[in-house]
């Protein structure tokens, strides 16, 4: 590796550090009323939209009736709710709640008002420097799989 792309490799470092910062602090209060393998759940029925039992349980990377367990937690939580599938009544469908919705959003804005907050001290040069540097990056990076934010719960 040059020099160069070594010391772009730390700074990305750097600034990845404190974006995990700045996650773990959005994410803190969240976790006052649910478990990260819960809010992960929340992520994912957020992005994917009403899912089966089984399909859910598999991209958990959980055994389904331990799942099962923690889904019924969820639903007494009010955080989802459990139906059957208009395909096939075998079929369990999951599906978040409004207070569910609520708890993502609220966390996905702390983390808009933590990054903000960071830019905020910076020039407007200096803010359009750091977005395209990011989506260069973000770019070169390709899509990151959802296995792979879920072990963050984003």
């Amino acid at each position: 590796m040059d020099a160069l792309t070594t010391a772009a490799a730390d700074a990305t470092l750097a600034a990845s550090r404190a974006l995990l910062g700045v996650v773990a602090r959005s994410v803190t209060a969240a976790l006052d009323v649910v478990t990260l393998p819960q809010f992960r759940v929340l992520v994912v029925l957020s992005s994917a939209g009403p899912t089966r039992m089984s399909t859910l349980a598999e991209r958990m990377g959980a055994n389904p009736s331990t799942f099962s367990r923690s889904i019924d937690r969820m639903v007494a939580g009010g955080w989802v709710e459990r139906g059957p599938s208009p395909e096939s009544r075998r079929e369990v469908l999951i599906t978040l709640t409004s207070a569910g919705r609520e708890l993502v959003d609220d966390v996905t804005e702390r983390r808009r008002q933590g990054i903000a907050a960071i830019l905020s001290p910076l020039t407007s040069e200096q803010q359009k420097a750091v977005r395209d540097a990011l989506q260069l990056f973000a770019d070169a990076a390709g899509e990151t799989s959802a296995s792979d934010l879920l072990t963050l719960g984003i």
